[in-house]
């Protein structure tokens, strides 16, 4: 049995999203499509460059930016974790309304060149981060080494230990590691309290290792890994329990970034059609049998997981308004073009939900 035609639902909230330097090209083509997608809330990454978000004046000008592109979004802005941040501007920072502190392992990711070593000297800020009720939001990956036998497909679980013990640290901490992608992760949220959680991508409910390794627009990181570990995410989905929720990771790069001389940049964009990915995937799930039942997939878990686990865990009010998703309602288009960028989006030329207001 199919998932229905159509859901009415409340207006979802991206605890996950790349905008990139606002103002700038990339942000100018995307941030008007996270309504589009049939969200209202985001939680925006700090990771700009040539120089990463570190203080609340940045973040503050960052979101008076997007701002100006769409006023009608609620930005939830956040510092990047770096050695200049000190307890006073944690301080400073719950009062300007800073909703969390991003952690980058450095050099694992898209521009963590700036990241973290080891969390040993950010004692402080950590302690006072969990005092004010800040967020730590982690890229839970351990950066690739072949001496030490660490891979993309196995970064997530080398990192989990350092997750225990950040909560054993620091135990009223709110963390969320970001965009699980392995069983290893999923069965590590789960046996914490309910201020440690996750959040899971669009498209990793979709994506294995086969998927990126041939197509450079379904690579990002984390990677997209296992049958087995595809299978976890999605029980993680419906079966929530408001330990998971979603975060995009919507990463756009310019096409050249992606089939360009060189390396490709690690991103998957999502951002438009972020809800119709997930209904395909948890659709596709079911064929497949890595979802029992369609039972499974009810209202309820369906407005958990796009809105109201989120907007729970980072203590904002629940959605005002709805709306309505509608099978086969539009194809995504092979890519988006602006002035100065051009983006490839996540199943380009597919059917997929379509989103109107209510």
């Amino acid at each position: 049995m199919p998932l229905k035609d159509s859901y009415v639902l409340p207006a979802a909230a991206d605890m996950h999203v790349h905008l990139r330097n606002a103002p700038g090209p990339i942000a100018q083509l995307v941030t008007p499509t996270i309504r589009q997608a049939g969200i209202d809330v985001v939680f925006v990454m700090p990771n700009l460059a040539p120089r990463p978000v570190v203080s609340v004046a940045e973040a503050l000008e960052y979101k008076r930016n997007l701002q100006a592109i769409d006023p009608d979004v609620n930005y939830l802005m956040s510092l990047y974790l770096h050695s200049s941040i000190t307890p006073d501007e944690i301080r400073a920072a719950k009062k300007a309304g800073i909703a969390g502190v991003k952690a980058y392992p450095k050099g694992a990711t898209t521009n963590s060149q700036w990241g973290v070593v080891s969390f040993e000297p950010f004692h402080d800020v950590l302690k006072a981060m969990e005092e004010e009720g800040i967020v730590l939001n982690l890229h839970g990956e351990v950066p690739s080494s072949a001496a030490d036998g660490v891979t993309v497909m196995n970064a997530e679980s080398r990192f989990l230990p350092t997750l225990r013990s950040l909560v054993e640290k620091f135990p009223k901490l709110k963390i969320v590691l970001e965009h699980c992608t392995t069983a290893d992760a999923v069965d590590a949220v789960r046996s914490f309290g309910p201020n440690v959680v996750g959040t899971v991508t669009a498209h990793h409910l979709s994506l294995l290792v086969d998927d990126w390794s041939a197509n450079v627009n379904n690579y990002c990181k984390p990677s997209a890994k296992s049958p087995e570990d595809r299978r976890a995410l999605l029980d993680a989905v419906v079966n929530s329990n408001g330990k998971f929720f979603l975060g995009t990771d919507s990463a756009p790069h310019d096409i050249s970034a992606k089939k360009g001389k060189g390396n490709t940049a690690a991103g998957v964009f999502t951002q438009p059609f972020a809800l119709g990915y997930v209904l395909t995937a948890l659709e596709e799930g079911l064929t497949r049998g890595d979802i029992a039942s369609p039972d499974l997939i009810a209202d309820s878990a369906l407005r958990g997981f796009f809105s109201e686990f989120g907007r729970t865990f980072y203590s904002i009010p629940k959605a005002t308004r709805n709306v309505v998703l509608k099978r086969d309602g539009q194809t995504i288009p092979e890519s988006l073009k602006g002035e100065e960028a051009e983006i490839v989006p996540f199943r380009a030329g597919e059917k997929t939900w379509s989103v109107e207001w209510q």
